[in-house]
């Protein structure tokens, strides 16, 4: 591969967690490029399976994975991750030392890096992206936000994609009473635009997250659908090889989609099932759609989502474990989400890596 502006070369690494992280760094990878910067991913797994078939003309680095897993009863959803904890630390010094080495190699003159705490470097300017300056974890949260603040104040700025102001999508996850960071508000991220298309679906279902949680909901959802007449378009979020597509009566699956099909089949759509993931509901903003939400067990901050777009009147939601069919006729008795119209000068964002 190569780096035909090579003094403008610009590191981008989301964290493998889910397809989140990947998919919201779509849009600031495209206005890298508009703007003549070259991007360079870095992730590892789904994430950087997914960004290497959206970018297949990028230089494409391969990070160590978190090992960050789900498990399969909500009530252990903390203690396996602290389980885990020791591979995480591990793949955070590793990424650092990797990133040092990276900044010489390819004569980088940023970082981006969404929620990866290893990739920064004094030596150039680091931006961190995360919607949670505050993490939710039960009875730990005080001390899991300073700890996160903590890795936060690592880097030159940190982006948070919502509005600083009343209406936005976070709430207390990425607002602070007070603080001393950096902090950015860049408005709500998607890749995908609304389009004024015919409805070809009444229900669209788009799963993602580690497992074994997906695979969970797949099997739940799958087996509450069969009495469901209407057409249903079921994404399962699995990036393969090669996609793939299956109907069976009124349902066809796909495995994954890439951005300009998903766009389209999204704004076919009439209502969206789909966890309470932050890069989903910023989507589903920018589409204008209304939805169902089902939040991973256990996974603090999608239950927070779930039950304040409830509260609000937007969004309703069930428990994965509780989740009926009916259920689904609740949609059209809530508002949806606040129509939020973010308008980012892009340029004035990346001056911080314009080299003098």
């Amino acid at each position: 591969m190569t780096l035909t502006n090579s003094d403008k070369n610009i590191l981008i690494a989301p964290l493998n967690w889910g397809l989140g992280h990947a998919t919201r760094c779509i849009p600031i990878i495209r206005e890298l490029e508009n703007n003549g910067f070259n991007p360079i991913i870095a992730s590892d797994g789904v994430a950087l399976s997914l960004l290497k078939k959206e970018f297949p003309h990028l230089l494409a680095l391969e990070l160590p994975s978190y090992n960050i897993e789900y498990a399969k009863k909500a009530e252990d959803f903390k203690w396996k991750l602290l389980k885990n904890s020791p591979k995480t630390i591990n793949a955070i010094f590793s990424e650092k030392k990797l990133v040092k080495n990276w900044v010489k190699e390819y004569n980088l003159c940023g970082i981006i890096s969404d929620n990866r705490l290893g990739v920064h470097n004094k030596k150039i300017p680091s931006v961190f992206i995360t919607h949670q300056l505050t993490v939710l974890s039960g009875k730990t949260t005080w001390i899991s936000s300073k700890l996160h603040q903590h890795f936060i104040r690592k880097f030159n700025e940190c982006w948070i994609p919502d509005e600083k102001e009343i209406p936005n999508l976070s709430g207390k996850l990425g607002h602070l009473k007070d603080s001393n960071l950096n902090l950015k508000y860049i408005g709500v991220l998607s890749r995908l635009q609304k389009q004024e298309l015919p409805i070809a679906y009444q229900l669209m279902v788009i799963l993602s997250g580690p497992e074994p949680q997906r695979t969970l909901l797949e099997e739940k959802l799958i087996n509450e659908l069969k009495n469901y007449k209407e057409k249903v378009v079921f994404i399962k979020g699995k990036v393969e090889t090669e996609q793939k597509q299956d109907v069976k009566n009124n349902i066809t699956f796909y495995n994954y989609m890439q951005t300009e099909q998903l766009e389209k089949t999204f704004n076919e759509s009439e209502i969206v099932l789909c966890r309470s993931g932050y890069t989903t509901v910023m989507d589903l903003v920018k589409l204008e759609k209304k939805a169902f939400f089902i939040p991973t067990p256990g996974q603090f901050e999608q239950e927070y989502l779930a039950k304040k777009y409830k509260r609000e009147g937007l969004v309703p939601t069930a428990k994965q474990d509780k989740f009926k069919l009916e259920d689904l006729l609740a949609v059209p008795l809530y508002a949806g989400l606040p129509k939020i119209k973010s308008a980012l000068n892009w340029k004035q964002l990346f001056l911080l890596f314009e080299r003098e």
